[in-house]
């Protein structure tokens, strides 16, 4: 199916599944229950889920293929998003030229950076690669705000005024981020019992797109281009002794990996017309490498699972207060409550990043393949414990 083997095609309708049935999936627990603070299926959330786990799967054809570690693709992020949200401004508040114009920008930014920073390998590269990221944040927050020529807006960042000329935006057209008409920010609500299910446009948007890119990134991993970026992994020094000139192959893999994470700035960009400085930070650039790591690097679905894992922490966890904390334990007595309370407190709200810390510790102790290789560990032990069934249902023939 579409040139891919059979286990790629169940793994690329594995991924359309997750993704289609996602407002389904997100949403185990009924409104107003206790356990509805878990629930993760409200259009903003969803939204990041896929955004980032494009952002990944480009990172991914980088460091996964190649081992090339890049601190710095923050910077092709919010390069994407500045050129979406210039375009808003200029031609029309359609997402379609926004999200093309992002994926050629970043592309061609990230051909200049990887053509300078892959002159050097190993941490001589990832140290390039966060040097740049970070001149580009300091242009976007302070240089390119000048009022002369004001690309960015500095601290406060770009959006879209009533007074910009949006030359094609036609009157009857939303003035928010569409499709052709079809407003992103379009919501339908289905209640089912004490359920209730958003299937919003932006999101849809994003994940057809993310299964394109999926499926792109499919096609690369099993290319014999992807095989010379594999080799390049293994051992570059002897594949240049045999005449092959690895360098041409790295800066593709870089231009693509760039191209991916502005495609990603593009889509928040449409998806929340505002693009800030605070987007290129060498903190974003640290997390998609915990994404990826996370999930499995070289893996094809281990860095949208490594997104969504921490978006999911992000989103979730840090909305769990003292209150919640109490609402849970209220069964029990008054003083074995607080004591409770007292424990888990560090864990949640803005400790979120310790639990997360935590559990990043165990997959990488425990599970040095990410959630993938969790995943398969898991398949096979339920595989052989039907074998064992199996096995011990049959009966041996009498001497």
């Amino acid at each position: 199916m579409l040139g891919l083997n059979k286990k790629d095609t169940s793994l690329l309708l594995i991924v359309a599944v997750l993704t289609l049935l996602a407002p389904f999936i997100l949403n185990p627990f009924p409104e107003g229950s206790a356990m509805a603070q878990f629930n993760a299926g409200y259009p903003d959330l969803m939204q990041r889920f896929v955004i980032f786990g494009i952002f990944a799967i480009g990172f991914n054809i980088l460091f996964g293929l190649t081992g090339y570690l890049s601190f710095g693709h923050a910077a092709f992020l919010g390069v994407g998003s500045y050129a979406a949200v210039w375009m808003f401004k200029l031609i029309s508040y359609n997402v379609i030229p926004a999200i093309l114009l992002s994926v050629v920008v970043a592309g061609l930014f990230s051909l200049l950076i990887g053509f300078i920073s892959l002159r050097r390998s190993g941490i001589y590269f990832s140290i390039l690669t966060l040097a740049f990221a970070q001149m580009s944040f300091a242009l976007a927050y302070s240089v390119l705000s000048n009022p002369k020529f004001n690309l960015t807006n500095g601290e406060t960042g770009l959006q879209v005024y009533a007074d910009d000329p949006q030359w094609f935006h036609r009157a009857n057209a939303p003035d928010l981020p569409h499709l052709f008409g079809v407003s992103m920010r379009s919501t339908y609500t289905m209640d089912v019992g004490g359920w209730s299910f958003d299937f919003n446009a932006g999101y849809y948007l994003c994940a057809v797109i993310m299964m394109v890119v999926f499926y792109l990134a499919i096609r690369i991993f099993r290319s014999p281009f992807g095989m010379m970026l594999r080799a390049v992994k293994s051992n570059q020094q002897r594949m240049n002794y045999t005449g092959l000139n690895s360098r041409p192959y790295t800066l593709a893999a870089f231009v693509i990996s760039g191209m991916y994470a502005g495609l990603a700035g593009g889509l928040m960009a449409a998806m929340d017309p505002l693009a800030g400085a605070e987007r290129m930070q060498w903190t974003a650039s640290g997390e998609v490498v915990l994404m990826t790591i996370l999930g499995g690097t070289g893996t094809l679905i281990g860095p949208v699972l490594g997104a969504g894992f921490i978006k999911y922490f992000e989103n979730i966890f840090s909305k769990i207060n003292d209150n919640v904390l109490h609402s849970w334990f209220a069964f029990l007595p008054d003083g074995m409550e607080d004591f409770m309370v007292f424990i888990i407190h560090p864990f949640i709200g803005k400790g979120w990043h310790l639990t997360l810390g935590l559990l990043f510790m165990l997959v990488v102790i425990f599970l040095p393949g990410g959630l993938v290789e969790g995943g398969q560990k898991l398949l096979n032990w339920v595989r052989g414990k039907r074998k064992d069934k199996k096995t011990s249902g049959k009966t041996e023939p009498a001497e």
